[in-house]
This record gives structure tokens, C-alpha cells and sequence, in this order.
């Protein structure tokens, strides 16, 4: 189990501030989905999680370290990052794509040991892929290569899972899949995650924690019903929106208030 520190982290591009003055304490265990419009920073944050980037100002500590005094090969043994897009230039075999999870674990000039093909093994049979390990990853579908993708993040072992838009451009059978399979290791394993989620209605479903970003900075932070206010998603995106209990979870499910032409055509 691993814990965050986000302390009055500022960022900016070249062309101008990203985030601003954030301060988010994830405690080990947690589950937390971050949200907002295009643009808002859920990505950046990710990334500034990850030190992919470094803040302008603040700090991040990754259980008490500072992330900006520790090697990669250190986060990487400790945190495990499913991207939004993910390229592999050469044709890997699914297997061979999850391999490298186990990377930063390998001796300079050193091939995987029974160990890690152990590990690779579980990590495939846990999501539920064992069958195409000998598939190339780039003959599968959207949902499948996600899969992959996912077990590559957990044959790291990792103690820290984020995930950047996890469940975008899937079907909602993959949608599911994945987020199940999240929920059950932070369940099971004490796993900590943190997702960049663009779905609000399956972020209320899957997550205890919602942080809602608008325009670079914290505009709620919360339970799903803190959150996911009529009022609060109209001023963050700009929508008329109906919130309702969930007929089976009875969390809140938002529903689309439909304009013009689409209330004439029902």
C-alpha cells in the first residue's frame, strides 16, 4: 500500500498555467477518479504524479519521499502507469508486451529470470488474457490491447495504480471489465488507484473518491454525492443535467437533459 502527497503543486507549459496551487493527500488503499472538462488537467496531473513532469512549484512525495529526488527505475518498482494510448513499434507478442512490466525489476544485461515469467503469467491470468499471450498485440481490439496494457502495469507489482482514461473508446463490456478488475485488486490487494476518468457515471459507480478539476484547480473533492450536484456539474461543464439515485447502487446517475430538436423528436 502506497500513499500521495500533492502540496501546492503549480504547472505550466509554454503556453501558459496548467494547474493551479493543487492539494490532494491519497492515502494508501484509496480509489480516486479524477475528473473534469477537456482540458482541465486530469492528465498533467497524472503525469506530474508519475514524474513524467516536474511541478513549478510545490512538491509531490510518493510515501513520504519527495518524486523528484527518486530514480526512475525507483517509481517505476513502486508505481505502475495504464496510459490513455499506448504504441508498441514492433509486432510483440502479447506476452511479450507484458514482459516488459517486469523491466525495471531486470540486471543490467540480464534476460527475465523464471521469476518474471512467473509474474507475467499471473498478471495475464489475472486480467483474464492467458489465452493470447502468443497473439501479436497489434492484431487484437481496443478492449483487448487494454487488457494487455493492464497486465503489463501489474507484473510490476506495483503498490500504486494510475490509469489515464482507462476505459475511453471501449465498449461498455470492456468498460466494465476493467473497472471490476480495479476495484477487486484495490479490494483484494490493498492497491491504491488513481484514474483520470472522463465517464462520470461509471466514476460514481466504481469510485468512493471523486476530485473534480475545472480550469487547472480543485473545484470539489468528495463523495460521489458531495461531488455529482446538479449545480456543481452545470458551473464545471457547462451542462443541464438531471442527477438521480442509481436504480440498483442508488448512486448518483446523471441524465443528459435533452434541448431543442431531441425534445421535439421524443
Amino acid at each position: 500500500m502506497m500513499d500521495l502527497q500533492i502540496k501546492q503543486v503549480y504547472f505550466s507549459y509554454f503556453d501558459g498555467l496548467v494547474l493551479h496551487n493543487i492539494n490532494l493527500s491519497i492515502e494508501a488503499g484509496e480509489m480516486v477518479a479524477l475528473l473534469g472538462p477537456n482540458g482541465s488537467g486530469k492528465t498533467t496531473l497524472i503525469k506530474l504524479a508519475t514524474g513524467v513532469l516536474k511541478p513549478s512549484q510545490g512538491e509531490i512525495r510518493l510515501d513520504g519521499s519527495n518524486l523528484s529526488r527518486l530514480s526512475r527505475k525507483s517509481i517505476a518498482r513502486t508505481m505502475a502507469v495504464v496510459p490513455q494510448q499506448f504504441h508498441i513499434p514492433f509486432s510483440f507478442t502479447v506476452a511479450e508486451v507484458v514482459t516488459l512490466g517486469r523491466i525495471p525489476f531486470l540486471k543490467a544485461f540480464a534476460g527475465e529470470s523464471a521469476v518474471d515469467r512467473q509474474l507475467v503469467t499471473n498478471a495475464l491470468e489475472l486480467v483474464g488474457i492467458a489465452e493470447l499471450r502468443e497473439r501479436r498485440f497489434d492484431e487484437l481490439s481496443g478492449g483487448e490491447r487494454q487488457k494487455v496494457i493492464l497486465a503489463m502495469a501489474l507484473a510490476q507489482q506495483p503498490k500504486l495504480l494510475l490509469l489515464d482514461e482507462p476505459t475511453v473508446h471501449l465498449d461498455i463490456t470492456h468498460q466494465v471489465e476493467i473497472l471490476e478488475l480495479v476495484r477487486r485488486l484495490n479490494a483484494e490487494e490493498g492497491l491504491t488507484v488513481i484514474a483520470a476518468m472522463h465517464d462520470l457515471n461509471l466514476a460514481s459507480l466504481y469510485f468512493g473518491r471523486l476530485v473534480l478539476l475545472k480550469e487547472g484547480r480543485v473545484s470539489t473533492d468528495g463523495t460521489p454525492a458531495q461531488v455529482l450536484t446538479e449545480d456543481r456539474i452545470k458551473e464545471v461543464f457547462s451542462a443541464a443535467v438531471k442527477v438521480e439515485p442509481h436504480p440498483v447502487t442508488g448512486v448518483p446517475h446523471i441524465v443528459v437533459t435533452p434541448k431543442g430538436s431531441a425534445t421535439k423528436r421524443r
